[in-house]
C-alpha cells in the first residue's frame, strides 16, 4: 500500500508492507544471521596428556589456547608460528605429523596423546593421536611449533 503524507507544501511518499497477522500485533522478525567480523573463527585448545591411549583416560599433563583469526594470540608461547603451520597444512593436524623412522625409539609403551579442538576457519575440529612414548611423539612431529609448549 502507498500512503501520501502532505507536509506544508511538500509531498514524501511513504510506502509500507503490511503483513497479515504477526506484523500487525508488533512481532518481532528475525534478521538472518550475520558474521560478527572479517575473519572466520579460529579458536583451539590444544594438549598432551600421558594415559592408555583412549580419550576417557588421558591425563592432561599440559594444554594451551591458540587464536589465529584475526591475529595470533593465546597461550600457546609462539602464537604466530602455530599458526602459520596451521595455515600452511590448512588446518589438516594429520599433516603434522610424519611417519616414524625406523630404530629411533625405544618400544616402551607409555603413551603420549595430543588432542587438538575447537574451530579452524570456521570449522569444527577435533583430532587426537596417539604415540607409543614421548620419543614417538617427538620424532613424529618433525620439531613443529603447533604442539611445541
Amino acid at each position: 500500500m502507498r500512503y501520501h503524507l502532505v507536509r506544508t507544501g511538500a509531498i514524501t511518499t511513504l510506502t509500507t508492507l503490511l503483513m497479515t497477522g504477526t506484523a500487525a500485533m508488533g512481532v518481532a522478525h528475525a534478521r538472518p544471521a550475520q558474521p560478527a567480523g572479517l575473519y572466520a573463527p579460529s579458536a583451539l585448545v590444544l594438549s598432551v596428556g600421558e594415559g592408555s591411549g583412549s580419550a576417557t583416560s588421558v591425563t592432561v599433563q599440559r594444554a594451551v589456547t591458540l587464536s589465529c583469526a584475526p591475529r595470533p594470540s593465546g597461550t600457546h608461547p609462539s602464537p604466530a608460528d602455530a599458526c602459520a603451520e596451521l595455515r600452511a597444512v590448512n588446518g589438516e593436524f594429520a599433516q603434522l605429523t610424519t611417519p616414524l623412522p625406523q630404530g629411533s625409539c625405544t618400544r616402551q609403551w607409555d603413551p603420549v596423546v595430543l588432542n587438538a579442538t575447537g574451530v579452524w576457519q570456521g570449522r569444527n575440529v577435533s583430532w587426537s593421536a596417539t604415540f607409543g612414548n614421548a620419543c614417538e611423539m617427538q620424532a613424529s612431529l618433525s620439531a613443529g611449533p603447533v604442539f611445541a609448549f
